[in-house]
């Protein structure tokens, strides 16, 4: 399944409408006046508010048609969100009491609502600069009741076109009625693509733990909760890079500086292998992407080691390869990324752990 997903992603997602889809909400934006005077006021104070506390984590970036698509990652508490039982509704009036006394008593579904502001600003020699961008989300994010735990700390998700260039991120998340307000600055760098013309490099290398195409690209900004939406895959990454024995690691990333013949082809190998101290524990068959750059490749963690049979007299009888799962224990995916067209290469490193 996932296979079959990459070769469509290579095929034709870097033609995705992500910039246009959304630029029918960037205008509706525009006539609303964006952000409340109650977020500017903090964002212009720029200190973290914890009213609502929230943790930006990671910054994702993977390419569109004429900008990159920056995805950022949070972790926010269920608890400090302050989901609560959805309303219930009833054509009976004379039942409406014990049956909202029952709701409230085993909630089948939490929901929390409210406001997310971001404001992008340019950051030149350390100072911010002028404002490139002003997007409002409203949100609306609903959890099964009889498993939901307010203490358990989830992942969510937002992503936005953006040009080339440095940033500051002010990301504030309210309450419906601006009573709490929860702030953080996430300083990152959007690189040029055009600028890779004598190496190689990547997009942030991360695992997937799960990819599922949906129907169509997003045609507003959305937060999500415990993945994120590139063109028309839906991605839940591994944050922590940890995984069991019998996993398979799908490592995701796009390769900046490759060159396509004239004809649009392209000729890309990456070499993949695992290392520990110093060590070659896997070395996996060197895979080819002719498609274009953009690279989702599944990994089992299977040691293939030679079994040597000796009989009595220490002569062997019998050698195979079998194949085992790999041990816990720390270990380093290193990658060899090749473009024959143009003859550049690079070595990127991503630390795992199996346990």
């Amino acid at each position: 399944m996932k296979k079959v997903i990459t070769h469509t992603l290579i095929a034709g997602l870097m033609l995705s409408l992500i910039v246009p889809a959304l630029s029918a909400q960037e205008a509706e934006q525009a006539k609303r006046g964006m952000i409340p005077k109650e977020v500017k006021v903090v964002f212009e104070a720029g200190q973290s508010r914890l009213d609502i506390p929230f943790q930006i984590i990671k910054n994702i970036y993977l390419p569109t048609p004429q900008n990159l698509h920056a995805v950022f990652l949070m972790k926010i508490k269920n608890g400090d969100l302050g989901y609560a039982p959805m309303v219930a509704s009833t054509v009976d009036l004379g039942v409406e009491t014990d049956a909202q006394s029952s709701f409230e008593s085993t909630p089948s579904r939490l929901q929390s609502k409210g406001h997310a502001f971001l404001q992008f600003n340019n950051v030149k020699d350390g100072s911010i600069g002028e404002l490139v961008k002003e997007v409002y989300i409203p949100y609306n994010f609903q959890v099964d009741g009889s498993s939901y735990d307010p203490e358990k700390t989830d992942f969510y998700s937002m992503g936005y076109p953006l040009p080339p260039g440095e940033y500051r991120l002010a990301f504030a998340l309210c309450t419906p009625n601006l009573e709490k307000i929860g702030a953080q600055f996430f300083d990152f760098t959007i690189p040029d693509p055009m600028s890779f013309t004598k190496e190689l490099d990547t997009t942030p290398i991360f695992f997937a733990k799960n990819i599922k195409r949906i129907a169509q690209p997003e045609t507003t900004v959305e937060m999500h909760r415990g993945n994120f939406v590139y063109s028309v895959l839906e991605i839940e990454p591994n944050l922590n890079n940890l995984f069991a024995p019998t996993d398979t690691l799908d490592i995701f990333f796009y390769i900046f500086g490759t060159r396509p013949t004239p004809e649009g082809k392209y000729d890309i190998e990456v070499s993949y292998e695992v290392n520990q101290d110093d060590k070659v524990i896997i070395r996996y068959e060197a895979q080819k992407y002719l498609r274009g750059p953009i690279v989702s490749q599944p990994l089992p963690l299977k040691v293939t080691k030679k079994v040597i049979t000796k009989d009595e007299k220490g002569e062997i009888v019998s050698e195979e390869l079998k194949q085992s799962d790999i041990e816990p224990g720390e270990y380093i995916l290193k990658m060899t990324i090749t473009d024959h067209i143009s003859g550049n290469s690079t070595e990127k490193t991503v630390e795992f752990t199996v346990k």
